[in-house]
């Protein structure tokens, strides 16, 4: 039986975030999207060919993938962090598909990126992530908000020591410290040695 998520769930998981945001939560769909939108912003940086552009520009292509991504999250099927970052990356491709099609029908011509591929995992390395992430769900909700936390931005979010520490407001030295353990008390959680001998 899975524990009962907290009740902020800005120190949850993305995955039970993503949860609340299919039930309704409007704070968790503002908190899902914060975490996604600057990853997702990075990579479509640049990737509107000038010509297709418009009036908009990739910023604008990548909040309008946000907002219907938004209506459909109930349908939303995906069940890791990076599931998600890689449906809303397909769909920023898409958007800016159609948007260069709507160009070449105003007459300007273009290659589509012929380098685009599909990374998704086959169903054994499907099955084998699912059964990973269940195991480090159980063990993150375990922890204590605050451990909780530290972990959703140091694996989830990919946020630096510098990051964290601005976060937490406390020296760089001391926020290491601070992910050290929360990561050692996951470990314990997850039966794994955080210190192997050689």
């Amino acid at each position: 039986m899975k524990a009962r998520p907290p009740a902020d769930p800005a120190s949850d998981s993305t995955l039970h975030v993503l949860e609340r945001a299919q039930g309704g939560d409007p704070l968790a769909a503002k908190i899902l999207f914060e975490r996604a939108l600057p990853s997702v912003r990075r990579w479509a940086r640049g990737r509107l060919p000038r010509y297709a552009r418009g009036d908009g520009d990739t910023e604008d292509v990548v909040q309008d993938v946000f907002l219907r991504t938004l209506k459909h999250i109930k349908r939303f099927q995906h069940r890791t962090v990076g599931g998600l970052q890689a449906y809303l990356r397909q769909a920023v491709v898409n958007r800016i598909r159609d948007l260069i099609r709507g160009s070449q029908r105003r007459g300007t011509q273009l290659g589509i990126d012929a380098d685009l591929c599909d990374g998704a995992p086959s169903p054994l390395e499907a099955a084998i992530m699912r059964e990973k992430l269940d195991r480090f769900l159980d063990a993150l909700q375990r922890l204590r908000p605050a451990d909780r936390q530290v972990i959703v931005w140091r694996i989830e979010l990919g946020y630096t020591a510098e990051e964290i520490a601005a976060k937490l407001g406390k020296s760089k030295a001391a926020a290491g410290m601070t992910i050290s353990r929360a990561l050692t008390r996951l470990a314990k959680e997850l039966d794994l040695d955080p210190n192997p001998s050689a």
